[in-house]
């Protein structure tokens, strides 16, 4: 069982209002306002061959002089995001808050502007810009930037650690008083081995 329509829609106009229309309907609602009439009422009241509803919508959406145009303010914009994730798509709920706005306007900007706005936000705070990665790439892993050792300088590296290291324990096992220079150990080495050794371990 449904709701009664509003009016018998025989002999109804329909589609845009005229100039005349809205003047009628205008002048009824501003000096009737305050009676609390029924819009089923209003078009036989006001002289309007329309439906309630027609009526309605006309008054709520364009004639009445306390409507604001044009896009949200921000703070309006923070209410409106507010509402929607406390309510949903309730538009009629979210636009008694805004005195002014209409939940058709409000609906309307919300799919062409502001859903596309959260999404965008929502995105370059989770995702970096592939330009920050690259920059950070190039920083951080500057293959040009590595030092580069040629062999013989490895060879070089391990031949002085072993020298160091023979030359520590033959220091170690003698006395202070000793007149042993450590360099004289150092001649007595084979280098020509001990440099081929290295090379093929480095092989």
């Amino acid at each position: 069982m449904g709701r009664k329509p509003c009016c018998d829609k025989v002999g109804l106009r329909r589609g845009s209002w005229t100039e005349e229309e809205d003047k009628k309907l205008s002048d009824f609602m501003l000096s009737h306002q305050a009676s609390g009439c029924c819009w089923r009422a209003v078009p036989k009241l006001a002289g309007l061959l329309r439906c309630g509803k027609s009526c309605r919508l006309r008054w709520t959406n364009y004639l009445r002089p306390d409507l604001k145009r044009g896009l949200l303010s921000e703070d309006e914009e923070r209410i409106v995001i507010h509402l929607h994730s406390k309510l949903g798509n309730r538009w009629s709920k979210i636009a008694s808050r805004l005195p002014g706005r209409t939940d058709n306007e409000i609906k309307n900007i919300w799919n062409t502007h502001l859903k596309k706005k959260l999404d965008k936000m929502s995105k370059e705070a989770v995702v970096p810009s592939t330009a920050n990665i690259d920059v950070l790439m190039d920083a951080e892993f500057c293959i040009d930037e590595v030092p580069m050792i040629e062999p013989h300088e490895i060879m070089m590296f391990l031949f002085h650690n072993s020298s160091s290291s023979s030359s520590a324990a033959s220091l170690s096992s003698s006395s202070c008083s000793s007149s042993l220079d450590p360099s004289d150990e150092l001649k007595e080495l084979d280098v020509s081995c001990l440099f081929e050794q290295e090379y093929a371990d480095y092989q």
